[in-house]
């Protein structure tokens, strides 16, 4: 049964807490972590770059010179790839780079990441994660307590004054239980989450 040590907001050990074996407990699935992680780096460009083709590029409507006798290849546009300020061939358009993956590996993939960062020692359960007001400072200070270096602060649902303390923290990232994924896990260094949203997430991914 994998463990991990509950801490207060003042940065101290206060207990221990028994994880779930479904959830913080599998064997990793390193490839469904890799097509999942693909997947959401994919979804996130843009795909708007766009070149104009011969067709589209204005002018060129006439030949530049006869077909034959002067000497010169034949042309029968200024607008064609190979002219200065011609057409480009084959170039980017708009498109969609978004992948499909199926519901259960998505499924294994953040639970694989839990399950990693759990038998690596980097999650961190909060007993009352919230912040009384807004101080970077204060916040700044509990993470050093703690020795989290790059976390992902999880709560069970939104708190401003969470939010708004650890914004301007570089590397640190604040979201809600019920909108986890898997690269937000993988890419922070220390998974710091409220004793309240451990609850949710293994009642929702312990199923």
């Amino acid at each position: 049964m994998p463990k991990a040590k509950v801490y207060n907001m003042a940065g101290e050990v206060t207990g221990e807490m028994e994880l779930s074996e479904a959830v913080f407990g599998i064997e990793p699935s390193v490839p469904s972590m890799h097509t999942v992680v693909k997947a959401h780096l994919a979804a996130r460009r843009q795909g708007t770059q766009s070149t104009l083709t011969r067709a589209e590029v204005s002018g060129g409507g006439a030949k530049p010179w006869r077909q034959k006798g002067p000497g010169r290849a034949r042309q029968g546009s200024t607008r064609s790839p190979q002219w200065t300020h011609g057409g480009v061939a084959l170039g980017p358009k708009p498109r969609s780079y978004r992948v499909s993956v199926n519901k259960k590996i998505r499924r294994l993939a953040l639970l694989s990441a839990l399950s990693a960062k759990a038998a690596a020692g980097e999650v961190f359960v909060i007993d009352g994660l919230d912040m009384p007001a807004i101080k970077t400072k204060d916040f700044a200070a509990f993470l050093q307590k703690l020795g989290a270096v790059k976390p992902l602060v999880v709560t069970g649902e939104a708190r401003e004054n969470v939010y708004k303390s650890a914004r301007n923290l570089p590397g640190v990232k604040t979201t809600v239980a019920g909108v986890l994924n898997v690269y937000d896990i993988l890419n922070h260094s220390e998974f710091v989450v409220d004793k309240a949203a451990v609850a949710g997430i293994e009642e929702v991914y312990g199923a």
